[in-house]
């Protein structure tokens, strides 16, 4: 599947507050959105902030989203028309779909300090679930499932990094992770306030359902 390659600080500074996109950059003083917080682009300075309303604001949410999570419109799409089938709320069955693909379940274990480093974990085969090799970032961890670090990577510096900094951050009570051993677990599905994200998402909903 195809990803965004582009810089992503300008991302941040568009929506206005930290997505927290480069992992360990955005806890330092060096995050543009704390230089320079206003929009991207020449104009971006002097640019007057517009109150954001309506189909603005449902869209803004939605690329939010889109871009906390690593992913493009198609296979987003694709998550929200699932969503919307099965019973139950579907902007909490939406973001519970986000929050079970492997690239995050590796980053909210501690095993990446950002999303896009954890996708580059799995892309390169370096994560295994109930002992066997994916490397499929959306795959859908579920319930009961385990997850390690392949004893190859867990020598890698940016691995032991993120472990060093994940040890002084709270834990999903959706997981169990042992840090000693590289190794995590899946407790339950995750629910809406599990995911703790600073979006609407019954606004992705509403501009989905026009």
């Amino acid at each position: 599947m195809a990803r965004y390659t582009g810089p992503v600080c300008r991302l941040c500074r568009r929506d206005g507050l930290k997505l927290f996109l480069k992992g360990e950059k955005c806890f330092s003083g060096k995050c543009p959105v704390e230089k320079r917080n206003f929009a991207p682009g020449q104009h971006g300075k002097d640019r007057r902030p517009k109150k954001v309303v309506g189909y603005a604001l449902q869209l803004r949410e939605k690329q939010k989203t889109r871009r906390i999570y690593g992913v493009l419109e198609a296979q987003f799409r694709g998550y929200f028309e699932r969503a919307a089938r099965q019973p139950g709320i579907t902007g909490e069955l939406l973001i519970r779909q986000l929050e079970t693909r492997l690239d995050n379940v590796v980053f909210r274990c501690g095993f990446a300090t950002s999303r896009a480093q954890a996708r580059q974990l799995v892309r390169h085969g370096h994560i295994q679930v109930n002992g066997r090799k994916v490397n499929i970032p959306s795959f859908q961890v579920k319930p009961g499932a385990t997850l390690a670090v392949r004893e190859t990577a867990r020598k890698f510096a940016p691995v032991l990094h993120a472990r060093d900094m994940a040890s002084h951050q709270g834990l999903p009570g959706w997981l169990e992770v042992d840090r000693d051993q590289f190794s995590g677990r899946v407790l339950s599905l995750p629910s809406r306030e599990d995911a703790g994200l600073p979006v609407q998402e019954q606004m992705i909903v509403e501009l989905y359902s026009k």
